[in-house]
């Protein structure tokens, strides 16, 4: 009777130590994915506020009486308030306030992947994240 009750202590000591290793393996894999997913939702996000500042800088440009700060004015304030680092907004042509009737007014927003990351050592290392919006003219001034 002795033999019987060590065998399901020792049983149970077999599982826990196959646990840990089981633990041991797959425990770095989960966490790495998890901080891929947390670093990609935050370069997504940073992607689609760049696109949501190019949008909105060209329709301000393409306002009656705009100039180019107004454009990046309210580019500027879009990175600022999705709180994007490093935000750089270029317009395309610059002086688009005598530009005739049918041309392209084009903002482009670009932000380094580095200075947005959640996560030190990103998996963007290095990465530009670039948008670009471009509107035709449709009134003189």
């Amino acid at each position: 009777m002795h033999l019987r009750s060590s065998q399901p202590l020792r049983s149970a000591r077999n599982r826990q130590g196959v646990a840990a290793a089981e633990l041991a393996v797959c425990l770095p894999v989960i966490v790495l994915l998890i901080l891929a997913m947390i670093e990609s939702c935050t370069m997504i996000f940073v992607k689609q506020s760049l696109t949501i500042a190019a949008y909105e800088g060209v329709r301000t440009a393409l306002e009656q009486d705009a100039v180019s700060a107004d454009a990046l004015l309210t580019s500027q304030q879009i990175l600022t308030e999705r709180r994007v680092v490093g935000g750089l907004i270029s317009i395309n042509p610059n002086n688009f306030e005598t530009l005739p009737v049918g041309q392209s007014i084009q903002v482009t927003v670009t932000a380094p992947a580095d200075s947005n990351s959640v996560i030190p050592g990103n998996f963007f290392k290095g990465k530009i994240l670039t948008a670009t919006a471009t509107m035709m003219k449709e009134f003189d001034p």
